[in-house]
């Protein structure tokens, strides 16, 4: 078993081939970190890494310990207010007003298997042979609060989970004012930090930077994951590569408010917090109540950032994402936004289904439009009823010609928001956020519905069940176009205000569980003004998300790349559009946009009536192509080779399943004048002795790892020009 207790150390050691997770118990009761990294024996003590030694003046010792202070001591869930003056993991504050809290250790269990989290998204085990668990019990004996850590370690996988739940035990209520899911104190700050941040449509770019004395964060207080900062941080030592070196992982498991946080103090201890950010956040527990925080994955690595990112790949494709779409291929699909906007109506629709399916498209998406008095962005929000003006014949209509054309069918909607045009919001004003007495914003003419009321909850529910049940659907694009403000109810009762962002995540997570337990064949795609909402909390209901509504080739290079640190490729809804590109007015070549596209569930979202003969062609034989290597690019071991964000070119690798097939994406942005005279690829993590046929030549994985592929004009599609592309497709012999 994994997790091993020293009962005279009281030390709890998690470990496997690639990692080891210490914990001790302080002298105090409380919960100490003696060590996380790189394997270590289990059979030895760690208890020397607890450091203890006096200190000048400033520090708030234990009781009479001149060595004991929790200010320098590393915790596991640290406490503000008794000796420890840094951030915070929790605040309560108790019926009298006091925020102090003394939780001390009284039990444990070790056990095989991982618990799920009620009503919120995690990782699973599908076997108690793949994972054992390790939960610490303390208690507060002043409020009789209950608080258990819970750990699970996968046993085959650089893996940590972590989690927290508070149970009030004692009669008077409690507040809890900050509970973050992770706490962890490292002994040194020697790391830079990477963290995905942008806007909408350059969402998830890689930004790195030293890691120093202070607080660095970053956050949402969006209502969403946002697209300007990603719930995941990296901390890597200053000489770790793509394939070298130590890398810590943390990646929160929540689609709303977030904190990631690394306060390092004057003593260069580092610690990481991450959960529910508690700007405005308050929950009120009564006797016998309990609060479970979302879920942190940590993931260690020794062969850098392409080694933690293979892990999470595998992990939220393999025990994040759930139901029937988990292990299928996904279809090719046309998504006619681009193409139609709001201006369609049957004919333009079937006309660009019978396009589509003479390509060799298998899914053919409807999307903003069809419903309500859509027929621009003021109206028709939550009137999830089909517009008989554009469409006489109804979805059922569409769903049947879409079906005989032998495509399935697919459909875009945003049942989080409401329109003031709308029937939903004559009937029912007062279910949007809002105060009465506060003026109110708007965003794309539009309001966050308040999804934590049950009569909300129940309509919503109602509509959606009803659309699916009288339809014949196969894929849901779930959009959401803009954050939340002015978040009050008049319903919810003062004492309850700081809990809405929560309860409105809480029920999103149960409608999604509700509508996809009942219709389990639909392939859901979460959206949010692109990516918006681009997190593991929806992947675990949605197994892809649009990943930008910026669809720009070379735009995207970057975006892919640095989504690619956690998400793996077949999460990512990639799409060739039209040029000049509508966010842009970029012209990249055709076949360019398709091989940056390839990488992750692949699609068409561009007009495709108004396509040449020559460009119809080359489409219908790209699209050959990705049927008969599908798998490789859905399932495949993803590598990057060139960053976007250090050059103005970009290169990746997808290895199949069975290491046999290769491709590399090769991307050239601006022309060079005159430029080297030779430019060479090496390639990563192929068999070293193995043979590799690429265009009638073989060539040894070591020769193309060590030496690398001699890179020459012509191999670029349209060469001698900007933007070009080329997809080396080697196959192992």
């Amino acid at each position: 078993m994994p997790i091993k207790y020293c009962k005279k150390e009281k030390e709890f050691h998690l470990y496997n081939d690639e990692l080891s997770y210490v914990i001790c118990l302080l002298p105090n009761g409380h919960v100490g970190n003696l060590y996380y990294g790189k394997r270590l024996s289990e059979k030895m003590s760690y208890s020397y890494l607890l450091e203890k030694r006096q200190r000048p003046l400033t520090a708030c010792v234990y009781e009479d310990d001149d060595e004991f202070s929790l200010e320098h001591t590393r915790q596991e869930y640290a406490a503000y207010g008794n000796g420890d003056m840094a951030l915070p993991a929790f605040e309560i504050k108790s019926d009298d007003g006091s925020r102090l809290s003394h939780f001390v250790f009284y039990d444990y269990a070790i056990f095989k298997g991982k618990p799920k989290l009620s009503g919120l998204p995690h990782t699973y085990a599908e076997s108690d042979q793949e994972a054992t668990s390790l939960e610490l019990y303390l208690r507060d004996s002043v409020s009789e609060t209950e608080l258990c850590l819970t750990y699970t370690i996968y046993e085959n996988r650089a893996v940590i989970t972590r989690n927290a739940r508070f149970t009030q035990r004692g009669e008077k209520p409690i507040c809890l004012k900050r509970a973050l899911s992770l706490c962890l104190d490292l002994p040194d700050k020697d790391y830079d930090w990477l963290h995905l941040d942008g806007a909408w449509g350059r969402e998830r770019h890689i930004e790195c930077s030293k890691l120093h004395q202070g607080c660095q964060s970053i956050y949402s207080l969006k209502g969403a994951s946002s697209a300007e900062h990603n719930p995941f941080l990296a901390l890597k030592r200053p000489q770790a590569t793509e394939d070298e070196g130590e890398v810590l992982g943390f990646s929160l498991i929540y689609s709303g408010n977030f904190l990631a946080q690394l306060d390092v103090t004057p003593y260069d201890q580092t610690r990481i917090s991450m959960g529910i950010h508690p700007l405005g956040f308050e929950w009120y527990l009564k006797k016998g109540e309990s609060f479970q925080t979302p879920e942190v994955v940590m993931v260690y690595s020794h062969l850098g950032l392409n080694g933690m990112s293979q892990v999470y790949h595998q992990l939220y494709r393999q025990r994040l994402a759930r139901g029937i779409w988990r292990d299928k291929e996904r279809p090719i699909l046309l998504n006619n936004w681009e193409a139609l906007t709001f201006d369609f109506n049957e004919t333009t629709i079937f006309s660009l289904a019978e396009k589509a399916a003479d390509l060799g498209i298998e899914l053919f998406v409807m999307d903003d439009g069809w419903f309500g008095q859509r027929n621009h962005d003021r109206a028709g929000l939550g009137d999830w009823t089909v517009n008989y003006d554009k469409l006489p014949h109804g979805l059922i209509g569409i769903s049947q010609k879409v079906h005989e054309l032998g495509m399935l069918f697919g459909l875009w909607i945003e049942p989080e928001m409401v329109n003031k045009d709308s029937q939903l919001y004559r009937e029912h004003p007062d279910w949007i956020f809002h105060h009465p007495a506060h003026s109110q914003t708007q965003g794309r003419h539009q309001y966050t519905l308040d999804l934590s009321r049950e009569d909300v909850y129940q309509n919503i529910y109602r509509q959606l069940h009803t659309l699916l049940t009288n339809h014949d659907i196969d894929y849901i694009k779930w959009d959401m176009n803009r954050y939340m403000t002015e978040v009050y109810s008049s319903y919810a009762g003062k004492e309850r205000q700081g809990e809405l962002f929560h309860r409105y995540i809480l029920n999103l997570y149960r409608l999604y569980e509700q509508l996809t337990s009942e219709f389990p064949h639909i392939l859901f795609e979460s959206c949010s003004s692109g990516g918006a909402r681009f997190d593991p909390g929806m992947l675990y209901y949605a197994p892809q998300a649009w990943t930008s509504d910026d669809t720009d080739a070379y735009e995207r290079l970057k975006i892919q790349y640095g989504t690619s640190l956690i998400y793996p490729l077949i999460s990512m809804g990639n799409h060739v559009s039209e040029v000049p590109n509508q966010q842009l007015a970029r012209v990249t070549p055709l076949s360019t946009r398709t091989q940056v596209a390839y990488f992750g569930s692949f699609g068409y979202e561009l007009d495709l009536r108004k396509l040449d003969k020559g460009e119809l062609d080359l489409i219908k034989k790209e699209i050959a192509f990705y049927k008969n290597y599908r798998r490789v690019f859905q399932f495949g071991a993803f590598t990057r080779l060139i960053s976007p964000f250090e050059t103005s070119d970009t290169a990746w690798q997808v290895i199949s399943e069975d290491a046999c097939q290769v491709f590399v994406g090769l991307y050239r942005g601006l022309l060079k004048i005159n430029g080297p005279s030779y430019e060479r690829l090496r390639l990563k993590g192929l068999e070293a002795e193995a043979s590799y046929r690429l265009n009638n030549h073989i060539y040894l994985g070591s020769a193309l790892m060590n030496a690398g592929l001699v890179i020459k004009e012509e191999d670029y599609a349209g060469a001698y020009r900007d933007f070009t592309s080329v997809l080396y497709h080697l196959e192992k012999i």
